[in-house]
């Protein structure tokens, strides 16, 4: 049995973005353990120019790319529009300035005056905001791609030559595998329907959730429908389906049985690794807060991560403790979607006079300093399909303050602690009880250090080959690939 790894989404995803998300971080540390226990039984391919052909493909290309986009950026200049570095500037000295300035402005304007022109000020402040992203976002060389310009430095490098591939000498009982997240490719289905048919294929994929299925109000309106669309056509093609966890299997399952979609039994929930596989050394920048002073948390700024609760929290924390009492929150990660109202806020309050900090886009040496820094995480999301960040704190020896909900009390099990993301003042309670008990505290931490027991991604792998042996033996037909329209 061979698995042939259908790699195609992680090309196609360095074409949009500069750093791997939790998906592509899995992926590769899957397709990783899976060469290191089985490099005779293991080959990746990407999609042939042929709409249903795919293309043999080495992985140290699938390394190599992989590297250039976890690449740390330098974090002491900031590119110029004319591409040169030049050395990055202090936000606080920048806000100071324009706080200067905007007083002097009001100081001589009569009282009447001052409210309009506090509105016009923002108007043409968020103007100008505005025009410098709509510049940058032009001079991306990405944003030029499809009028057939050069694409981004760090996909031209690896790109044509992997699309000139050999054909994969495939063999009958083979399986092709999928470990990311291709449902942004057009006829998936269709082409993995060809290839399984015409080289005699079993299929398999991995799911990580159905969030655009089950919460798509916590999506974009175009995600939702791709990943519908994807979904409903590829599930009824799988002779193997996998999860991340027991709570994602459970909900595939649930959703089948509601939609009546064919699936080719029950899924298998693998266990998913710890960490990545060679973490760099801790770096400090003049960004991260001072060790011990701050909680954290490692996501993406979007509403599902509900950092918004986060918000209340230390908002009822400013006005109901003393403030050197009360330690930062970092938010390390990007800022993403539908948070336009939390962003308000937290602009509105200057962060909370500062008690909230954004650490943008950290590169991993500087996570590393960050778990290892911090007081505790928090992870008050609604939805997940595992629950890296929680399983990465633990792994630092970080205790962790979770939400209960989905997946997440699998990835924490008793090392972590619960709270109901909709009940305010018990989550409230929690953390302040936290803050106010540093002895408990730090046996918190060495219960954490003593008792965290992490998981091999080797372990990953072999659990993904012996659950496909099994599935191999069961026979199950490949059926027909079937067209499906999401409705509007």
């Amino acid at each position: 049995m061979k698995l042939w790894v259908d790699v195609e989404d992680i090309f196609d995803y360095a074409l949009h973005c500069k750093r791997p998300s939790g998906i592509q971080r899995v992926a590769f540390e899957l397709q990783s353990a899976l060469v290191e226990i089985a490099p005779d039984c293991v080959e990746f391919i990407r999609h042939g120019k042929q709409n249903d052909s795919f293309v043999s493909v080495p992985f140290a290309h699938i390394q190599a790319l992989f590297d250039d986009l976890s690449a740390p950026a330098h974090s002491d200049s900031q590119p110029t529009l004319d591409g040169r570095d030049r050395p990055a500037a202090d936000p606080a000295r920048h806000r100071s300035l324009y706080r200067r300035l905007r007083s002097r402005i009001f100081a001589a304007l009569p009282q009447a005056l001052r409210p309009p022109v506090s509105r016009l000020w923002r108007g043409v402040t968020d103007t100008a905001l505005a025009a410098a992203s709509l510049i940058r976002t032009i001079c991306r060389r990405d944003t030029w791609r499809a009028r057939g310009e050069a694409l981004p430095p760090v996909v031209e490098a690896h790109m044509d030559d992997t699309r000139q591939g050999k054909p994969p000498a495939v063999a009958d009982g083979d399986w092709l595998l999928v470990l990311g997240s291709p449902w942004s490719s057009p006829d998936y289905a269709a082409r993995v329907a060809h290839f399984c048919e015409r080289y005699g294929l079993r299929f398999a994929v991995l799911v990580y959730d159905i969030i655009p299925l089950r919460r798509p109000e916590w999506v974009d309106f175009g995600l939702r429908r791709a990943f519908q669309g994807w979904f409903h056509s590829v599930m009824p093609l799988a002779d193997a389906v996998l999860a991340i966890s027991h709570a994602t299997a459970q909900d595939v399952e649930r959703y089948a049985q509601e939609t009546s979609l064919r699936l080719p039994g029950r899924i298998g929930a693998i266990p998913l690794g710890t960490g990545g596989g060679s973490p760099p050394a801790p770096l400090r920048t003049h960004r991260l807060p001072a060790r011990r002073s701050f909680a954290l948390i490692v996501s993406t700024i979007e509403i599902r991560k509900n950092h918004l609760l986060l918000f209340r929290i230390w908002r009822e924390l400013t006005e109901t403790m003393p403030l050197d009492e009360i330690p930062t929150l970092v938010f390390a990660g990007r800022v993403g979607w539908l948070v336009q109202d939390l962003m308000q806020q937290l602009k509105n309050t200057n962060w909370l006079n500062g008690k909230i900090v954004l650490v943008d886009s950290p590169s991993d040496a500087e996570l590393e300093t960050l778990y290892d820094d911090c007081l505790f995480t928090l992870y008050p999301s609604f939805y997940e399909g595992w629950g890296l960040p929680v399983t990465e704190s633990l792994a630092h020896g970080a205790p962790c303050i979770s939400s209960n909900r989905t997946s997440l009390p699998e990835a924490g099990g008793d090392l972590s602690v619960y709270f109901d993301p909709d009940r305010l003042e018990d989550a409230v309670r929690i953390v302040r009880e936290v803050i106010e008990n540093p002895v408990a505290l730090e046996a918190w931490r060495a219960r954490v250090a003593a008792e965290f027991q992490p998981i091999a991604w080797t372990d990953s792998a072999r659990a993904i080959i012996e659950h496909l042996q099994k599935a191999g033996n069961t026979g199950v037909a490949q059926p027909q690939a079937t067209v499906f329209v999401p409705a509007d």
